[in-house]
């Protein structure tokens, strides 16, 4: 049995190829964080949702030079590279599979100095620098949006996304989430602003971060209308995004890509330190078709968040026409690539 390695910053399109390719006989294996911060106890979604998939686990330390300025963190880049290297020659993989980002740089470059080949996939609209050097070393790109130089096969997509099928609700939905580890600086302005909400109804996806302790404050809000979750994975949030007639989120690539697909009011609050603001770039999208509404977290307050979700309702959204086929056309390119 052949071994993929997995790794890289975006895992929910990458572990829906990996458990494509794990179901077709390859032997998956992941490079990833336990802990999403430095100081994060909890274990981190991408921890969960590879290990509930029956795959193994490798938690690379690996660090990135982007916006890190502590001595402790820098260390970690070196670090990073010679474990790679060591878990390489343990696995001796067939193949690395990567999804962008800092983490996925120590492993794609060892791989390449053992001749190890790898395959990378773009989620963003525009690269990274961790991107833009991993394609220097990358057998193929794919690519999520047209543009670049690689094959388009837009983003992998789950199951739940395309089948789920929303459901009637006595109140407008509203679904909070800051990503799945989700955003302390959006949290606090939702908690200010349950009580101005009181007609709608509110799903809040807090995060799980054992540093700033949202989820005890979520815990002590006591309103009928309010429903709070560390996480939601799979059809729990498909659901949600599937019901929500506004998503206030973080405008990452995966959440974007699925919002436009179902064609979704929204509002975004884009993080201002992505590399090459690659937020606001995936949220331009939607603004564009008329789908959401930016706002910047310099001037997000609770005043700002109700106004924001007040004009989205009155959007008229449509759904995108994305490609839906990319786990198909990601494992014919790596099983063509990788042999």
């Amino acid at each position: 049995m052949k071994t993929l390695v997995f790794t890289g910053g975006h895992h929910t399109g990458a572990l829906e190829v990996a458990k494509a390719l794990k179901e077709k006989g390859w032997n998956t294996v992941w490079f990833g964080h336990k802990h999403s911060m430095w100081n994060d106890t909890s274990h981190s979604s991408e921890y969960r949702e590879v290990t509930e998939s029956g795959i193994v686990f490798y938690n690379l330390l690996a660090g990135k030079f982007h916006h890190t300025y502590n001595p402790l963190k820098l260390i970690r880049i070196p670090f990073g590279f010679i474990q790679a290297l060591c878990l390489l020659l343990l696995l001796k993989p067939a193949g690395i599979v990567s999804f962008g980002g800092y983490l996925a740089v120590p492993t794609v470059i060892m791989g390449w100095l053992l001749g190890i080949p790898s395959i990378t996939h773009e989620q963003t609209v525009t690269q990274g620098w961790a991107n833009k050097l991993i394609a220097l070393f990358a057998k193929k790109t794919a690519l999520t949006w047209p543009g670049g130089k690689g094959v388009v096969v837009g983003l992998p997509l789950r199951k739940e996304i395309l089948d789920v099928k929303p459901h009637v609700h006595k109140k407008p939905l509203i679904f909070i989430t800051g990503g799945k580890q989700g955003s302390h600086v959006l949290n606090m302005a939702v908690f200010k602003i349950v009580e101005k909400l009181s007609d709608y109804e509110i799903v809040h996806q807090v995060g799980s971060n054992s540093e700033f302790k949202d989820l005890e404050k979520a815990k002590n809000i006591k309103a009928d209308n309010y429903k709070y979750h560390d996480f939601l994975g799979g059809v729990d949030q498909a659901q949600a995004l599937a019901d929500a007639e506004v998503v206030v989120s973080r405008s990452g690539a995966h959440i974007v890509y699925e919002l436009g697909l179902l064609g979704k009011k929204c509002v975004f609050v884009p993080i201002p330190w992505s590399s090459h603001n690659e937020q606001l770039k995936n949220a331009q999208i939607l603004e564009k078709a008329g789908n959401a509404i930016i706002l910047p977290q310099e001037k997000l307050n609770e005043v700002t968040l109700v106004d924001a979700i007040a004009r989205a309702r009155k959007l008229k959204p449509k759904a995108l026409e994305l490609k839906t086929e990319a786990i198909s056309e990601m494992v014919a390119l790596i099983e063509h690539e990788i042999n």
